[in-house]
């Protein structure tokens, strides 16, 4: 119902509208009209309510706000079914996970104006404050087999990378294997966890906390030598809404190409905007600390790297890489 009023606002963005009127179109009570537009502002929505001449909408919030969502949402899975929105959240992968259990529907999105206990890879935090990015979870029930799933970090990282270049043409490129980065300063971090049986998926969680109007100060200082935004990058306030709606369009696109034809396309544009390949590095993780160039992936998204004795094959999720010093 508020999606429909707001609608008819916006239709009329210079124009007052009565409540008789809007009750009349939505064939509900001028009451319910009445408490429907008080949500609407206690939500951040600017309502000018005149009363002789009704309601006018002045202005809406930098939020989120699921009603925001589905007014650009150019997706035709993700977000179309349920939008799981908060104010406040501990993680976003935590609540898409709940969901999921519960059996939510495929396509499913949880996303929070914040996070307190926000989580990267090897239970790492990640600075997540209100309003300043997007920080989001996605659940899918993919058909391949569990042994593909770690493949769906790189596949985000490409669609997300693909996205912020679309949206702000930020030339920002991806770390092996869940970080996109900006001349080394990390932008964009993501989390895949799995819940499967031998055999089958019963579902894929793809968190991200992407820093999009974050400015320099608000980073902690431990953060502001190796992480940076879109808004510093471009100097600009870049649009949350009109990026998310990127986002979910690159993901699902690639996601359904998987399925279709494997992940090898996919792999291929991974190198392509892969700032981590014709590198040096130290790999740092499992006891196993040694360096090496980086010379590129296998079909299983393994990093390859070159050191003087051999070809060390690095899986994703018991290592740490960083460029050699």
């Amino acid at each position: 119902m508020r999606t429909k009023i707001l609608e008819i606002l916006r239709k009329c963005p210079d124009e007052y509208l009565s409540g008789e009127e809007i009750s009349r179109q939505l064939e509900v009570s001028r009451t319910a009209i009445w408490k429907h537009m008080q949500t609407l502002k206690q939500a951040g929505y600017e309502i000018e309510a005149h009363p002789r001449r009704g309601y006018r909408l002045q202005n809406r919030p930098d939020l989120l706000l699921p009603y925001e969502i589905r007014e650009t949402l150019s997706s035709n899975i993700l977000g179309q079914k349920e939008i799981f929105y908060f104010s406040d959240v501990e993680s976003t992968n935590t609540e898409a996970k709940k969901q999921a259990n519960l059996g939510c529907a495929e396509g499913t999105i949880v996303l929070s104006e914040a996070q307190n206990k926000g989580r990267g890879r090897l239970s790492r935090g990640w600075f997540s404050p209100s309003s300043k990015g997007i920080w989001l979870s996605i659940v899918l029930r993919p058909p391949f087999n569990p042994y593909d799933a770690p493949k769906c970090t790189l596949l985000a990282a490409v669609a997300v990378t693909k996205a912020i270049r679309k949206v702000t043409q930020v030339e920002c490129g991806i770390k092996w294997p869940n970080d996109i980065l900006y001349q080394g300063k990390k932008l964009v971090g993501i989390l895949t966890e799995m819940s499967a049986e031998i055999d089958a998926i019963n579902h894929i969680v793809i968190g991200m906390g992407i820093n999009v109007n974050i400015e320099e100060e608000e980073f902690p200082e431990e953060l502001k030598e190796i992480a940076t935004s879109l808004a510093m990058i471009t100097g600009r306030e870049i649009s949350r809404l009109s990026l998310l709606d990127a986002v979910l369009v690159e993901l699902e696109e690639a996601y359904h190409k998987v399925i279709q034809q494997g992940f090898t396309e996919m792999l291929d544009e991974w190198r392509q905007l892969s700032v981590t390949l014709g590198k040096n590095v130290n790999v740092i993780g499992s006891g196993r600390d040694f360096g090496g160039l980086a010379v590129d992936i296998d079909q299983d998204g393994a990093l390859l790297v070159q050191t003087t004795e051999c070809l060390e094959r690095v899986l994703a999720g018991d290592v740490s890489i960083r460029p050699q010093i």
